[in-house]
């Protein structure tokens, strides 16, 4: 990249001297100004040392200036992709929202340590204004939605370029319970998670529901609040059935049709977090449909897992596994594995055999007309 002279870069940088050693606020403003310009008009040429002694310029002067100057830098450096990295910085660590806004919600300068940074240690305003960023990685969404505020945790969610990781999908989930407008945003979200998805249906309101239903056409009946409603209504709808989900079916199937399937794979699969693969495994072995399997597995207790390994003949080792993975994926507090282990133990495989009956009659009931 050709560098662009600065005819006038050691004659502001005098004037600069001067200005902070003797000039009044009014002064230090108007030299502020002349600088923003001067690299505003060539900023697209500048070579990197010349930016660099921009950024020097620029921090001399935002220590010696009013917040009303500073705002009024942050506004004209925000949208410059080449803005001086320091000062950007040092901007969007401003404790003054006015001041620190336009470069949080917009500089490309800010990387996701410093945008993380920020979000861990400034207040809600701060938050807000990161959540509006046209894109968010899933590491700067964990923070924004562990410590923001329910209207920045809105804001970040409603962000078409924000990306969530499963944990904080999790922690999205169990915030939208009882909050109708995040609860629907949340299952809108294309890349939520199958099970959390299930989850969030199953505590949804009917209002929610009926938002869902609206936006996820066509719906084959209606869900009511019960998680194996919600696994039917779940079904029908784009983000029940991924790509990802898929692919984990047809690798359990082909491990069961090959008679390569066991109890050792499940564990392999829920101790690696794997809902799908465990799932599909689960219901390959306990001789049920995978809709089924799914109902039970999350269920709010831990109890429809224990029949399905039951019914399978699995070891608590297994078992404790699944439970386990169930407990994390959902962000839940963990189950009490000494009382699992004794309910397990005590379980004889023909109450199983009845339990699963019971499941397979309320899955395949006819729904009442419309």
């Amino acid at each position: 990249m050709s560098s662009k002279p600065l005819p006038t870069s050691e004659s502001l940088l005098d004037e600069l001297q001067a200005t902070l050693a003797h000039g009044t606020v009014a002064r230090r403003v108007e030299t502020l100004r002349r600088v923003t310009d001067l690299f505003i008009s060539g900023a697209v040429e500048f070579a990197d040392d010349q930016i660099a002694l921009f950024d020097d310029v620029f921090q001399c002067l935002i220590h010696h200036i009013e917040t009303s100057a500073k705002a009024l830098l942050s506004n004209r450096l925000a949208p410059v992709d080449r803005a001086p990295p320091l000062t950007v910085r040092a901007l969007a660590f401003d404790d003054l929202i006015e001041v620190a806004a336009p470069v949080l919600s917009m500089s490309e300068r800010l990387d996701d340590e410093a945008l993380i940074e920020t979000a861990r240690h400034k207040s809600q305003a701060h938050l807000m204004a990161i959540s509006t960023r046209k894109v968010l990685s899933g590491a700067v969404t964990d923070v924004l939605v562990q410590r923001g505020n329910d209207e920045v945790v809105q804001s970040t969610v409603s962000n078409p370029g924000a990306e969530f990781s499963e944990g904080g999908f999790t922690r999205l989930v169990s915030r939208a319970e009882g909050n109708a407008d995040l609860a629907t945003c949340v299952g809108l979200r294309p890349n939520i998670p199958r099970h959390l998805y299930l989850k969030l249906l199953a505590k949804a309101s009917a209002m929610v529901r009926a938002k869902l239903e609206a936006a996820n056409q066509p719906i084959v009946q209606e869900v009511s609040e019960a998680v194996r409603e919600a696994t039917r209504r779940a079904r029908s709808a784009p983000s029940a059935i991924t790509q990802e989900t898929a692919i984990a079916h047809a690798l359990v199937k082909s491990l069961y049709e090959d008679g390569r399937l066991d109890e050792y794979q499940v564990a392999a699969f829920a101790e690696a977090g794997k809902f799908d693969e465990a799932n599909a495994a689960i219901a390959a072995l306990a001789n049920v449909s995978v809709l089924i399997a799914e109902n039970m597995m999350v269920e709010t207790r831990a109890e429809g897992v224990m029949i399905l390994a039951k019914i399978s003949g699995m070891s608590w080792s297994t078992v404790k596994s699944i439970i386990r993975m169930r407990d994390e994926l959902a962000g839940k507090e963990l189950s009490d594995l000494e009382s699992c282990k004794a309910t397990y133990e005590r379980l004889r495989p023909s109450t199983a055999q009845q339990v699963l009956r019971f499941h397979r009659m309320q899955q395949t009931a006819t729904p009442p007309a419309a």
